[in-house]
């Protein structure tokens, strides 16, 4: 007795066509945190003020940052959320001519004042890349070192954009992450209601992110923020 295949299948729940499965897209783990810096009315010159003085500890530290990445020369340099670019004169000197040093942000206004900055002071190696939600929009196997300086809590999507660095990395290549202590009952009220995580939790999400961690580093001379060195998986 003949038995028709396609009714039997159905049947039994089997499909000789199974569904590819599909990895949901992340969801945001902060809506609206970059809205500030959205805004077409963002005036970069008020952000100057506030992220490049001698009071901010990451900014009076930025060279011992840049020596920190051991940069060599010829290498190529990541700043995520490079905002004004405090970070590129000092990471620029680090890599020399023969390097290239990306700035890259996600805000309109401070794309426009980057580039103006690295004209200005004739900085050729160093190229402005606007950056998307979801992705550093690097090219993959482009950098050697990357640093997000207070930033990483600024990753609506960090999962994918960690993805998008991890594949922008080349072999040897390391990512700084410096960003605030976030602890209960330590921290500043200002870190626990602009922070969403701790350094434990940001951890588990650069693991799943392909990064391992290769030292905590331990800077004295920055009180509230804490600084990771990773390495791909």
């Amino acid at each position: 007795m003949k038995i028709a295949l396609l009714p039997l299948l159905a049947l039994t729940g089997f499909s000789l066509f199974p569904s590819c499965a599909t990895t949901p897209p992340e969801e945001s783990v902060r809506p609206g945190v970059n809205d500030n810096f959205m805004d077409p009315t963002m005036d970069p010159e008020s952000w100057v003020k506030r992220f490049e003085g001698e009071s901010r500890e990451v900014f009076a530290n930025r060279q011992l940052i840049a020596k920190t990445m051991n940069i060599e020369p010829g290498m190529g340099v990541a700043d995520i959320g490079a905002g004004t670019g405090m970070m590129i004169p000092a990471l620029a000197s680090a890599t020399g001519s023969n390097g290239a040093v990306y700035a890259v942000d996600i805000s309109p206004g401070m794309i426009d004042h980057l580039r103006k900055r690295a004209s200005e002071t004739k900085m050729d190696q160093v190229e402005v890349v606007h950056c998307s939600e979801r992705s550093s929009e690097l090219k993959p196997n482009s950098v050697d070192r990357v640093v997000c300086i207070d930033t990483y809590h600024h990753f609506e999507y960090p999962i994918s954009t960690m993805k998008s660095i991890h594949k922008a990395l080349r072999k040897g290549g390391e990512v700084l992450i410096i960003d605030f202590e976030r602890i209960p009952g330590v921290s500043r009220e200002w870190i626990l209601d602009h922070v969403r995580a701790g350094k434990e939790e940001i951890l588990v999400e650069l693991k799943t992110a392909g990064f391992e961690l290769l030292e905590d580093v331990q800077m004295s001379e920055l009180k509230e923020n804490y600084v990771l060195r990773l390495g791909k998986k």
